[in-house]
């Protein structure tokens, strides 16, 4: 399976933002155009675009619904998008605007059923967003309180492409992905899993690449401030996961 980079467009009020550790309050203002920034990111030559509707993850109001469709207009790499996707006519009108993958990840919580109904007929990912083994929920403002490695084994067979595990404790920190709750992951289910959460350095996604676990490997990674703040070149980090075996 190949290692696939993951360029991250954060939406707050239209705008181009990183949250520090979830926290809306400590939000940095990368730009005015998400647009402009998915055709840079396809340009580098990233495989994909993940985009998430900040505003939506919570309050569950698709605010940002319509640049997410001129972003996934605007480009021939598929979007993956996430935020506040809490029913399946909330993952549909996401499809209809043109998302390749939508990523569900409170209601994956609460309503599981609903997950399985719309992976039988779209692309979906669960989004798994935990503090310590914690699973959160509602824009990381609720702990679940179930825990990351059951709630993975849950989603085995439930048709879905993708696990998005984000540690929020290194959610915009640059201080380096957490290595060991993805590997526990990868142990806990058969399910294809995409690293988000802390990387800063291009060194980072080099340590990602040998992550693995009952004979499986990471499935790619979400990189967000890194990239903003020059730290990560896109291009670098293609080229380095596409070399991965």
């Amino acid at each position: 399976m190949s290692f696939e980079l993951y360029p991250a467009i954060d939406l707050l009020g239209g705008r181009c933002v990183r949250l520090y550790q979830g926290d809306y309050d400590q939000a940095t203002h990368y730009g005015d155009d998400p647009v402009a920034q998915a055709k840079a990111f396809e340009a580098a030559g990233a495989p994909w675009i993940h985009v998430v509707d900040l505003d939506a993850a919570k309050t569950g109001q698709p605010t940002n619904r319509e640049a997410i469709a001129a972003v996934a207009q605007a480009v021939s790499v598929p979007v993956q998008t996430g935020g506040g996707v809490r029913s399946a006519d909330a993952a549909k009108a996401l499809f209809d605007a043109g998302v390749a993958r939508v990523v569900i990840g409170t209601a994956a919580m609460e309503d599981p059923a609903m997950v399985r109904a719309v992976a039988a007929e779209y692309r979906v990912a669960v989004g798994l967003d935990v503090r310590g083994r914690e699973v959160a929920v509602r824009g990381w403002t609720e702990g679940s309180g179930r825990q990351l490695v059951d709630v993975a084994d849950e989603f085995s067979d439930a048709g879905v492409e993708a696990l998005v595990v984000t540690q929020i404790a290194r959610d915009g920190t640059l201080e380096g992905p957490d290595i060991e709750g993805l590997t526990e992951t990868l142990s806990a289910t058969t399910v294809p899993v995409v690293a988000s959460g802390g990387v800063g350095t291009l060194q980072h996604i080099a340590d990602l690449l040998p992550v693995e676990a009952s004979g499986r490997s990471l499935a790619g990674v979400i990189v967000g401030r890194a990239i903003y703040d020059g730290l990560v070149d896109v291009a670098d980090a293609v080229a380095l996961t596409q070399g991965a075996p």
